[in-house]
């Protein structure tokens, strides 16, 4: 099953808030954002299509602003948002010019998906970028965003962002290896599980929430995000992205991370995806 992981054509990368950012200070790990990018790059020259779901916006935003403790007001996490948006985009497009690739800013919120009309147009967005060969980097327009309208966590829109372009895999990159039996912080025995054919319930229970200060989806958000994926048609890993070797590795059809492997539903439909 992972050989197969090697001919993966149109590929969506979630990169989170806790990736891109040093832990000691909050500020963007500029290292590690190169790396990301150089083998995005890379794969784009093997002629993969590459979509990035990057969250980091509210981060940057407050690091810049001085303000090191997390918001919880929604006004001031979407201010942060807006500052941060503009700082995260003009680094991504830096570091992609260097391999002069192309990128694009996509901002969504769920009336985007919801809005039969706004889907569609969205989808023949994506599809045009891709076909120019562009990398799109999809956010959640947070500034506009309100309780309703809101995705909650990148998980969850990467999963969407799976969906409406019809990708052939899903990539998490997370501060953890993949899904264990439980928390590996608390249990040393906990084991890694490598493949995932059917998520069942007590898998949702196995899952733990945000431990990050600066991420918002835990565990349970991406086996979440791979039910909507893996019925979308798509398969999905969780990948730890403290090393970003890990993704060749994933791509060459080593067994690092954990597949949850797709199961396309008949008649599948995103509405049925957006009551959360």
């Amino acid at each position: 099953m992972r050989s197969k992981l090697k001919d993966k054509k149109r590929i969506v990368f979630k990169v989170g808030s806790s990736t891109l950012t040093h832990e000691e200070t909050g500020a963007l790990n500029l290292v590690k954002m190169e790396k990301f990018v150089r083998i995005l790059t890379d794969l784009h020259n093997q002629g993969k299509e590459i979509v990035v779901v990057s969250s980091g916006a509210i981060a940057v935003g407050r690091k810049a602003l001085g303000n090191m403790e997390r918001p919880t007001e929604r006004a001031v996490k979407q201010a942060c948002a807006a500052v941060g948006q503009i700082r995260l985009m003009t680094v991504y497009q830096k570091l992609f010019s260097e391999y002069n690739q192309n990128t694009a800013q996509i901002l969504m919120t769920k009336i985007t998906i919801a809005n039969d009309t706004s889907r569609h147009n969205a989808q023949n967005t994506f599809c045009e970028l891709l076909k120019m060969g562009v990398i799109p980097i999809v956010n959640e327009n947070d500034t506009v965003a309100t309780d309703e309208i809101d995705f909650g966590d990148n998980d969850y829109l990467s999963a969407i962002v799976s969906a409406i372009v019809g990708a052939d895999l899903l990539v998490l990159l997370s501060d953890i290896d993949g899904l264990y039996t439980d928390d590996p912080n608390k249990n040393p025995d906990a084991k890694l599980i490598s493949q995932v054919d059917h998520i069942t319930d007590e898998m949702l229970g196995m899952a733990k929430g945000p431990v990050s200060d600066v991420g918002t989806g835990g565990m349970s958000s991406k086996v979440e995000a791979a039910g909507i994926a893996n019925d979308a048609g798509a398969d999905m890993v969780i990948l730890n992205g403290d090393d970003m070797e890990h993704i060749n590795q994933l791509l060459d059809g080593e067994e690092v991370g954990t597949l949850f492997t797709a199961h396309k539903t008949k008649h599948f439909h995103l509405k049925n995806y957006l009551d959360r």
